[in-house]
């Protein structure tokens, strides 16, 4: 009989080869988390090659969930449990387990043809890699699986498909979670095919069976549901929260939602969720190519929608004079740039946040855009909106950066009411309101210039890719109008800082040190400050959204602390960007660039060093 032990929170990484299903595994245990009330937060690792060789490291695909009794805020630094399906697995995920982590493997794939793949020197993996302190379980997950469905018609290939999900019920009974939520999920997705249902029915109870009969497993393991506010919650990632917030500002703001697109990883999630919602009054294009999903954009902003487009770095350069065009013509936009490493081409499928002086300054002239980041993946439903209607009220161009961990992580979202978000109010030029339109007259409020919509009768202009006559609209080459334009565009950006919140300080306002960071570091920026805190350190946090135009307290906030450290997955962007905005404030910066998120433990180190000079 297993002892049962109580946890705070628990961390499981899945792994395997990019076909043995390791996201819909981890997927399904994130789901079945979350409707027990866990607090949850995940990260799916994708292999960077598409079709790396079978059994290689550079083919090795994971998903790590971070559950808990109270808000979690990262999917973990290490974890207490790991699942590898093969000897790659194992090479390319161990130095994620924690000393006494419980090291699941299927010893039917650690043969020596499969390790010789992986790149071991020798037949014995867990000594080559120091693993004999740890709790390793040899499971025969492959041969057991084929067990489980003999008598069955699937065949050989079929029934190792449905391995993931032996492993899957060897952690459902480790970590006393039922089964029920993802027979569910098999009912609804193989409903055409009942016996795939029948299928992987039979092998997570095998797997959950094996783990209750077999002695290996010594203990198992529980954990509290989280005390959550009420309402109505699902599990929900970056990307498909970028969607929804932006179908919400359509809904607000009256207006079709357009989105004209070119598939990039890994930002394609975006174009997808809005592509399904057709039912909804959205427009989708998938165009050939980056410059065109921009154009097709700026079109139909021209043409009265809300118009988006979304992308990755290697897009954001493709696009940079199409935004200039829609600086130019001050035409409401929001472009979604999902980060991923670069440079070029990059690593697609790891995270970075190496864009930020590119939204700030890629484009051809003196061609300012309002620019935000997202903090989760749940608040990229609330950033897309107030990009939105940014974008909307003062018409002009909105650049919203995430990045890849965010976009492909995914927590608990408690779904908001719409009540609760404000109206969005466009400058439409209406018919008969304005005696003489001026398409570059503007309100004093926002500088924003009044929105006609083509068809509108006495609205009729041209809009175009030449220097605009202050007030006319008209192509102008004078000097001292390109000027005041110029100082316009910038102002009207600036101006957004009156209509944006503060910048709040996470602790004391004051004290030794205060970390500041933005966009998807916030999980493990809080997870390090709150410890530190908890150990009466005075170090607060200062996480930045609004990035172009900063928030009117930025310069407040920064000089009330003895040192600021700026934390980046990039080489120091941000603050490059404080340091010439504040130069008189001395600012210090930690950086990492692997195509991995930080850790909460190696954060602390460097603050703790901080503190101490």
């Amino acid at each position: 009989m297993a002892t049962l032990n109580e946890r705070s929170n628990i961390v499981i990484r899945f792994s395997g080869d990019s076909g043995d299903g390791m996201q819909l595994t981890g997927t399904l245990f994130s789901d079945t988390s979350a409707l027990l009330g866990y607090s949850v937060a995940t990260f799916p690792d994708y292999p960077a090659e598409i079709r790396a060789p079978q059994g290689t490291v550079a083919g090795v695909s994971g998903f790590q969930v971070h559950i808990g009794d109270k808000a979690v805020n990262t999917p973990g630094d290490y974890c207490d449990v790991l699942v590898a399906m093969n000897p790659a697995a194992l090479k390319a995920n161990a130095k994620w387990a924690k000393k006494d982590a419980t090291i699941i493997l299927d010893v039917d794939t650690f043969d020596e043809q499969h390790l010789l793949r992986a790149g071991f020197a020798t037949t014995d993996p867990i000594k080559e890699l120091k693993l004999e302190g740890y709790n390793v379980i040899f499971a025969p997950i492959s041969s057991l699986t084929k067990h489980a469905l003999e008598g069955s018609d699937a065949d050989s290939k079929t029934m190792l498909r449905s391995k993931n999900m032996f492993a899957l019920g060897i952690c459902y009974y480790l970590f006393n979670l039922p089964l029920e939520h993802s027979e569910a999920y098999f009912e609804s997705k193989f409903k055409k095919k009942p016996a795939l249902i029948d299928y992987n029915k039979v092998v997570l109870k095998g797997g959950y069976n094996y783990a209750a009969n077999t002695h290996a497993f010594a203990n198992t393991y529980k954990v509290a549901p989280a005390q959550m506010l009420k309402g109505v919650y699902r599990m929900v990632n970056g990307n498909v929260a970028t969607a929804w917030g932006l179908i919400a500002a359509a809904e607000k703001s009256g207006l079709q939602l357009f989105c004209g697109s070119y598939p990039i990883t890994p930002a394609t999630g975006i174009l997808e969720e809005l592509a399904a919602r057709k039912n909804l009054g959205v427009v989708t294009m998938q165009a050939e190519d980056e410059i065109a999903g921009i154009c097709t954009a700026i079109g139909a902003a021209f043409a009265g929608n809300l118009a988006v487009t979304s992308t990755s770095g290697p897009g954001l350069a493709l696009k940079g004079e199409a935004i200039g065009l829609a600086v130019m013509t001050e035409l409401p936009l929001v472009i979604v740039d999902v980060q991923r490493s670069g440079p070029s081409t990059g690593i697609p499928t790891k995270t970075e946040q190496s864009d930020l002086m590119q939204a700030l300054y890629g484009r051809n002239g003196e061609s300012p855009a309002v620019v935000m980041a997202a903090s989760s993946p749940s608040d990229c439903f609330n950033a897309a909106f107030y990009a939105a209607k940014i974008a909307l009220e003062h018409m002009t161009p909105v650049i919203l950066l995430t990045d890849g961990f965010i976009a492909n992580g995914s927590e608990p979202w408690r779904v908001p009411s719409m009540k609760d978000f404000p109206s969005i109010v466009p400058p439409i030029a209406r018919e008969g309101e304005i005696a003489c339109y001026m398409p570059y007259q503007r309100d004093e409020k926002r500088l924003a210039r009044q929105w006609a919509i083509p068809g509108t009768k006495g609205y009729e202009h041209r809009v175009g890719g030449l220097e605009k006559d202050a007030l006319k609209g008209s192509a102008s080459h004078d000097p001292q109008n390109h000027q005041k334009m110029t100082d316009l565009r910038a102002a009207k950006v600036e101006r957004v800082a009156e209509f944006i919140p503060e910048q709040a300080v996470v602790g004391e306002p004051e004290g030794d040190l205060l970390v500041v960071g933005w966009g998807g570091t916030y999980g493990h920026l809080l997870s390090a400050v709150t410890q530190m805190q908890a150990q009466g350190k005075k170090v607060s946090l200062a996480h930045f959204n609004h990035i172009s135009p900063l928030p009117r307290n930025t310069e407040a906030v920064l000089s009330k602390f003895k040192k600021v450290v700026v934390c980046e997955l990039n080489m120091g962007q941000f603050a490059g960007v404080l340091r010439m905005k504040f130069p008189h404030i001395p600012v210090q910066q930690y950086n990492k660039v692997q195509g991995l998120p930080f850790t909460v433990e190696e954060l602390v180190t460097r603050f703790e060093q901080e503190i101490k000079g």
